[in-house]
Order: structure tokens, then sequence, then C-alpha cells
């Protein structure tokens, strides 16, 4: 019954969300919301699952403080700039009733969210006492999260210097990976999963991670973002074929 709630709220706060959305005539709201709903998602299993209090306690603890960053991250990053043309590529191939299509984009995120969060939601209600596997899960937690942070926090500020206008950025953890921050999420979920392994059908939530680590490797994340930014950006062809384009590895020699 709780998985059955969670999804019913996030399907209705993901509902909320486009009415707003289409009142401005602002899709992309919905990417500073993808990490927060996740945290939701955290809380609302937190108060009506009934499993090891110190697990639920922490598990949705990370959640929340992973959830809320990235959600601030986006926000600030969007702010004052134009929408992301993602969305309004959607409303323009779309067949019918647009608004509609857009409605279905936002049902199928919420879906993604519950399927993402599904190791979360099985962590809270498993009773074994909190153990090694656990604090596994915190390290591997730290690990992905520093790697999505420090990537984040990078990249904006090589950004805010304008003599880096129009460069690739290649500096830092970019050095080893063309998107840490995707690796450091993905990262982060394969931690989560990890506090659902105190039985089997927890362990069957390995879905989670796998969607997530699908999503930004092969799905809307690294693929959409690299679509033409070759045409677009002078020496991100060289950056692609001497950086790795998820996992962190060294970077290959440049040629010449």
């Amino acid at each position: 019954m709780t998985f059955l709630i969670s999804l019913v709220a996030v399907l209705l706060l993901l509902s909320a969300l486009f009415l707003y959305a289409d009142s401005r005539k602002r899709y992309d709201l919905i990417d500073s919301v993808w990490g927060p709903g996740f945290a939701v998602i955290a809380v609302i299993t937190l108060l009506l699952a009934d499993g090891d209090a110190t697990r639920q306690w922490v598990v949705t603890a990370l959640t929340v403080v992973w959830g809320v960053r990235l959600g601030v991250h986006i926000h600030s990053r969007n702010r004052g700039k134009d929408e992301d043309p993602r969305y309004q590529d959607i409303l323009k191939r779309a067949k019918g009733n647009p608004r509609l299509r857009m409605y279905r984009v936002y049902l199928l995120q919420a879906v993604l969210m519950w399927v993402v969060s599904l190791p979360v939601q099985a962590a809270q209600h498993l009773e074994a006492p909190f153990g090694v596997l656990d604090v596994v899960g915190v390290v591997v937690w730290v690990v992905g999260f520093a790697f999505e942070a420090v990537g984040d926090w990078q990249l904006s500020q090589f950004r805010a210097d304008p003599a880096n206008k129009g460069a690739v950025m290649d500096r830092g953890l970019w050095r080893y990976t063309r998107h840490p921050n995707y690796f450091g999420d993905s990262v982060v979920w394969w931690g989560l999963f990890l506090f659902a392994l105190h039985s089997w059908w927890g362990a069957a939530t390995v879905i989670g991670p796998l969607v997530m680590t699908w999503l930004l490797a092969k799905g809307s994340g690294k693929p959409l973002l690299e679509k033409d930014i070759v045409s677009r950006r002078p020496g991100y062809a060289e950056y692609v074929r001497r950086t790795s384009g998820f996992f962190p590895l060294p970077p290959k020699s440049r040629v010449g």
C-alpha cells in the first residue's frame, strides 16, 4: 500500500506542476523538480513504512540531500535563461494536442521517479538491523555525491569566467569523464540500492539504479546533451576522442 500511495502522490505532484508550468508556458520547470520529487517519495515512505528506524532515517536523509541539492543547482542554472529547447521541440513535434503530449511527458517523469526510487522505498520497509551493507551504501553514496556536486561546481566556475566563453571544459573531474555529474548521479543510486539488499525482494529493486544509469548514459542524459554540441563548439570532437563518455578513465594522449 505504501508503494501505491507514493506513486499516487508523485503523479499528483507532477500534475499540479504541469498546470503551473502550462500557465507560465515554461515546461522545463520539471527539471528543477526532478531531484526534489525523489525527496518527497522518500519522506512519504518514511512516514508510512515500519522498518529499521536507523536505516529509514539514513536513507531518507541521503535521498533528500541529493534531491534538494540537484533541484537548487538546476534551478540556479536555468534562472534567467530561455527554456530548454528540448521541451519546445516536443511541442512542435506533437501530433494532436501538444499540451496533452507535454502532460504525458510529465506523467512519464513521475513514473520514472517512482521506479528509480524503489530501492529507497524497499529499504525503509526492511526490519534487518542497520549493518555493514548499509555502511557500504553510505560510502558509495558519498563517492557518487562528491563526483556529482564537485563536477557541477567545477563546470559552473568554468562558465562564470568570461575568458572561457566557447571553450571546452576539460579540467578537474571533466578531464577523466565528459559527464562526471551524470556518473556521480548513477553511483548515488547504486549506493542507495545497497540499503535494500537485505531481502530477495529488496534485491529485485535493482531496476531502480539500472533505469537511472540507462537514462543518464544512453537515454535522455548524455546522448541528448551531446547531440549537436560538436557542431556548436570547436574542440569538442577532440575532447570526445580523448575523454571517456561516462566512466572516469585516464585521458588518451592528444593527437600530434
